[in-house]
């Protein structure tokens, strides 16, 4: 008998229209415990961050040539997966049962006696419209909707659309993958009666930085998309709903809209700078200039630990300093409980809120996020005269921080937690794009980062072009000076966050 724990189950999830953050809670959470992942052509890759490291991911576009997948050919696929795993999802574009074929999926495996479950995802057309700024239904003007295919069946040889009915509808409609046949769309309903002047419109890459409107009356849409080049994955929607007020296109009206700005961290701390980058509509260009390397097995950390409750202070200076411990402490079967009665100083918010996710509130965070405020606020704070303070921080740190925390004659242990090294990271690509003048900004969140990227790329490429430079603070623009870079603006509250806002300031200023 089969154990029931143990059975496998598929997920259809809908991944959302395009933008990574608007996939469901519960979307993700399959994602994260997923043993393999099936994922469409209109599915964002950076949704696979939540996979698990260990899972098999499968990439199954259709209609892109040689690579392609048919239907038939998926469906074979997740039979056999599900032969081989407990939990399978099955990610696809928008909402699974909304023109993405759940239904044959779903008939497929019940067939088989496969258990599934279908997750809702954000449909293209909703999220593309709000974030057009066109409003699907008003009582004034719309309290009607349709959502039709634009592309059926291949071998259907009778049409299942009422062209007749939508030429008469009263509301709102929207077509689906309706670029390539927009010609006829458009003929079809005048054939059927509609107005040619019906106000009509086209939203390409919905939800992303290079999101594109065109509108137009419909007799005219299909020549103007052609002249402007305007391209799949677009929804178009017909009826009076298209004739939205500007006003309300709340997302394209962002200060980064469209803004391609090049993040230059690690890689995991470009993931979450770029994150941030979106959400204030920016399109974050991530190149990884460092790799970070723990400093774990070195004789003067092991020794620091081992006594680290004897310290009356510890002190971080970097989020990524937190994690680093605490991953290592893990390993060695100890927890926050071995800091003892020390107390715990961080340079700023985002160090604290990293140490919170362990369970353990800073004493100390000092107002200005710089090492030298940092000491110069901790002394003020409290007396550290003959206190033994442990420095946990990155190798690459300056002596500044030491040599105030000496004048306030505290007893500090400097331990270096963690360095960072140069990634293997390729540039050519970026030289020709900032040759090209398609990067608005190049941003340094340190100043190694900032010596290792201008290793690669001159500063008289840059320095010669219109592209920007953001700096997080007063140490990493000193070091942006030495190698002779033009600093645009710097972060008044030094974190990414910080960083993000002044670039925004920028924007906001320049086009005041």
């Amino acid at each position: 008998m089969t154990d029931e724990k143990h059975k496998p189950c598929v997920y259809l999830v809908g991944s959302g229209p395009g933008d990574a953050e608007l996939l469901t809670v519960r979307g993700a959470q399959l994602l994260k415990t997923a043993d393999c992942v099936i994922y469409d052509k209109l599915v964002n890759p950076e949704l696979l961050k939540f996979a698990r490291p260990d899972a098999e991911i499968i990439y199954v576009p259709k209609r892109i040539g040689k690579g392609s997948f048919t239907q038939e050919q998926i469906n074979e696929l997740i039979l056999a997966k599900a032969s081989e795993y407990r939990i399978i999802v099955r990610l696809k574009g928008g909402d699974p049962c909304v023109f993405a074929r759940a239904a044959e999926e779903a008939l497929l495996l019940a067939n088989a006696g496969i258990e599934f479950e279908i997750v809702p995802g954000i449909t293209a057309a909703i999220a593309a419209a709000e974030y057009a700024g066109i409003m699907l239904t008003d009582r004034n003007y719309s309290s009607q909707l349709v959502f039709v295919t634009g592309q059926e069946a291949d071998n259907k040889q009778i049409s299942n659309i009422d062209w007749e009915l939508l030429a008469k509808f009263r509301g709102t409609i929207v077509f689906y993958m309706g670029m390539g046949n927009l010609e006829t769309i458009v003929r079809r309903l005048t054939e059927e009666g509609m107005r040619e002047d019906t106000p009509a419109a086209i939203i390409s890459n919905a939800t992303f930085p290079n999101q594109r409107i065109l509108k137009a009356p419909m007799n005219l849409i299909n020549q103007m998309s052609i002249e402007q080049k305007f391209e799949a994955p677009a929804i178009v929607v017909l009826g009076a709903a298209a004739e939205s007020d500007y006003r309300l296109n709340w997302f394209m009206k962002k200060p980064l809209f469209g803004k391609n700005i090049v993040v230059t961290r690690d890689e995991k701390g470009n993931a979450d700078f770029a994150s941030r980058i979106v959400r204030h509509g920016g399109n974050p260009i991530k190149v990884d200039t460092i790799r970070l390397k723990a400093l774990t097995n070195t004789t003067r950390f092991i020794e620091a630990v081992q006594k680290i409750s004897t310290y009356d202070w510890i002190i971080f200076t970097s989020g990524n300093g937190v994690s680093i411990l605490f991953e290592f402490l893990s390993g060695i079967g100890k927890d926050a409980r071995i800091f003892g009665s020390a107390k715990i100083a961080c340079i700023g918010k985002p160090t604290a809120e990293r140490l919170a996710e362990f369970g353990i509130k800073a004493d100390f965070v000092p107002t200005v996020f710089t090492s030298k405020q940092l000491a110069r606020q901790l002394i003020a704070f409290t007396n550290l005269h003959n206190k033994k303070v442990l420095l946990l921080r990155s190798e690459l740190g300056n002596d500044e921080l030491v040599s105030i925390l000496a004048n306030g004659n505290a007893k500090t242990d400097d331990v270096s937690l963690y360095t960072a090294v140069p990634a293997e990271t390729e540039y050519q690509w970026l030289k020709g794009k900032i040759s090209e003048g398609t990067v608005d900004w190049l941003t340094f969140a340190s100043p190694f980062s900032a010596e290792v990227f201008f290793g690669k790329i001159s500063a008289e490429l840059v320095n010669s072009t219109d592209v920007r430079i953001a700096s997080i603070g007063p140490i990493t623009t000193e070091r942006l000076k030495k190698l002779t870079v033009k600093i645009t603006t710097e972060a008044s509250e030094h974190t990414i966050e910080g960083l993000v806002e002044a670039i925004e300031e920028y924007a906001n200023d320049k086009y005041l």
